[in-house]
């Protein structure tokens, strides 16, 4: 066998003169395989993403008698599931008995401007009632009312009260129920374990290839059922909610790359409240300041003393939605009522301490290590990138990506939330559609599933992976993964961020050719186990999301819910479509779909005109 000469590590890229690859380029000569270590892995079902959806998905295959194997990129249990704090979504009506599904599902329509999959938000609203009482059966300790009710509070934009809490961390009760019951019933579970590709021929997933985290060592994982359930992509802009090792877009550009369609990747939620001011530190720049602290009552000003929402939502006030208030927001620093810090203040000091207390545990607690009372002084806050609509593109009664065998589930699709996404309801779509998928795959799952065989064609497709891998740890350019990853998430904010027009995305897309072009340079630690070496495959995902968010964004010209085009700002009734995108011969291909009906039910509902009034908290 010829002596595999060096290469430099490249990122794979798409375009007209790309080829077919668009992340780490891959050396297409034989691979000395006496040279490459790893370890093969056999199992029925492989869930990536160990958060809320990939765990109530394997707890269904488990209680449906099979054995999946559930694997992480971080120690079982951290996964960003426990960050969504405020509360998850349904109609119980604990203490508005007016609501039901069919107004839960009409508020998510409304708030998604209607780009929603009708059938997938019915899904959701119409089975949330019961996955809350399951959650309850399992241990959940829900907030109560004094009659023994699950205790509901406002979210932003919501008809009712609606959403269920424990205090201010419900996602991570909910994360450790769902890990209880898992382990009661033996699930599998690997940590620290990353994957960088999807074995796929376009067609067909057999399996993932990655490394373990913690040693270095090369991991083939063979399965003709694939769940994706790793998150979404929001830490690829610069102020965002998310810890910058995750949601970095690994799993739209995984599927992407093994032949599914991703859909409305211009569409990211901007959360009105994140950290913002030099009191807080670096380190909390950002970080969410969850929407219960408005939904119990709490109010913003700018520097003028003034509680702007008045001016942009008489009605709704702070609880309109996400989207209505963030630019809000976004204006009133603009105009120059902003702090030195850029933000504004969010007060809810005039509410009794020992009330804020009870409700916003957390928040508390965290504003107090910084010095901070929040039941005294107002805290400082602007916009954040935090959630993103768009995703991988599936059929929600199944799971179904269009390749066999690959599923997806989670923050790492789109279709439930539209245009923008309705507080509280993410942490509802993990578990409504976690479950179905769960059940789907249990139910076409074949004999020959169980254990199935490793082909040579397999192996030499994971071990040019591994080879790719293998050259980019120890690259000795100038230039390190983490400069990188900085300057794309300043480009992605400065271009594609609240406010977006064509010259600004154009240019992004010049300046993100120049920053791949960088790529040839990169600096990489040899240490498989290193965040250097972590860093760098992050980048080349993050790579192919800011492109294809971008050229989505630069397609869409019209405004609508997170998606605002300073040049086309009103809402076009032609662009009433979902875009998807897929790779032709190499290039990136959008194209427009029609988007669904209503059921009869939901369509009275939004008939009704049902509307939040922020009235009734005062």
């Amino acid at each position: 066998m010829t002596e595999r000469p060096s290469t430099e590590p490249k990122i794979r890229q798409f375009g007209a003169d790309a080829g077919t690859e668009n992340r780490i380029e891959h050396d297409e000569r034989a691979v000395d395989r006496e040279s490459l270590e790893y370890d093969v892995v056999t199992t029925p079902v492989l869930v990536i993403g160990a958060g809320a959806a990939g765990a109530r998905v394997a707890i269904e295959l488990a209680e449906s008698g099979l054995e999946p194997l559930v694997i992480g990129k971080r120690g079982h249990g951290d996964a960003h599931t426990t960050w969504a704090a405020g509360g998850v979504n349904a109609a119980l009506g604990s203490l508005d008995d007016e609501d039901d599904w069919t107004i839960h599902a009409a508020d998510t329509l409304n708030e998604g401007h209607h780009l929603n999959d009708p059938a997938a938000v019915e899904l959701t609203t119409k089975h949330m009632p019961d996955r809350i009482r399951e959650l309850e059966e399992w241990g959940t300790p829900f907030d109560r009312t004094d009659d023994g009710k699950i205790n509901q509070r406002y979210f932003g934009a919501q008809s009712y009260r609606r959403t269920c809490f424990v205090g201010d961390r419900t996602g991570e009760a909910m994360l450790e129920t769902l890990i209880e019951r898992a382990q009661e019933l033996e699930v599998s579970y690997r940590e620290n374990v990353m994957i960088t590709r999807l074995l796929s021929d376009g067609e067909r997933v057999s399996g993932a290839v990655g490394f373990d985290m913690e040693s270095g060592q090369g991991l083939l994982f063979r399965s003709n059922h694939v769940v994706l359930a790793a998150g979404g992509f929001s830490a690829v802009f610069d102020r965002h909610s998310s810890r910058d090792d995750e949601n970095n877009g690994d799993a739209q550009a995984l599927a992407l790359e093994a032949g599914a369609g991703l859909l409305d990747l211009e569409f990211v939620q901007f959360h009105p409240t994140g950290m913002v001011g030099e009191r807080y530190g670096e380190e909390w720049d950002g970080r969410l300041v969850t929407e219960a602290v408005r939904g119990e009552g709490g109010q913003l000003y700018n520097t003028d003393d003034e509680r702007f929402m008045e001016q942009y939502s008489p009605d709704q006030m702070e609880l309109d939605a996400r989207d209505v208030v963030a630019r809000a927001i976004a204006r009133e620093i603009e105009e120059g009522r902003g702090t030195e810090n850029g933000g504004v203040y969010l007060d809810i000091s005039h509410r009794d301490p020992n009330y804020v207390r009870d409700r916003l545990p957390r928040m508390v607690e965290r504003f107090e290590s910084l010095g901070v009372d929040i039941t005294e002084e107002p805290i400082e806050v602007a916009p954040t990138a935090h959630y993103t609509m768009g995703g991988v593109d599936v059929d929600f009664r199944t799971g179904e990506t269009g390749v066999d065998g690959l599923y997806a589930v989670g923050e790492t699709v789109a279709g439930v939330h539209g245009a923008n996404r309705l507080g509280g309801n993410s942490l509802a779509e993990t578990v409504a559609i976690g479950k179905l998928v769960g059940k789907h795959v249990a139910d076409v799952l074949e004999d020959d599933d169980t254990d199935p065989d490793v082909t040579d064609d397999q192996r030499v497709v994971a071990e040019r992976e591994f080879q790719a891998l293998e050259s980019l740890a120890g690259a000795d350019g100038d230039v390190g993964p983490t400069e990188l990853l900085a300057d794309l998430r300043e480009l992605l904010w400065n271009h594609a961020g609240i406010l977006r027009n064509e010259d600004e995305l154009r240019e992004g897309l010049a300046k993100l050719d120049a920053l791949r072009a960088r790529t040839a340079d990169l600096d990489v630690d040899d240490d498989r186990t290193s965040k250097s070496f972590e860093y760098a495959v992050d980048l080349s995902f993050s790579l192919t999301v800011a492109e294809t968010m971008l050229r989505m964004a630069l397609e869409r010209t019209e405004s609508r819910g997170a998606h605002h085009r300073t040049d086309y700002p009103e809402i076009d009734e032609e662009w009433r479509v979902n875009l998807v995108v897929s790779v032709e011969d190499g290039e990136l291909s959008i194209r427009r779909r029609g988007v669904g009906e209503p059921s009869p039910p939901v369509q009275d509902a939004l008939e009704e005109g049902y509307e939040l009034d922020y009235h009734h908290l005062e």
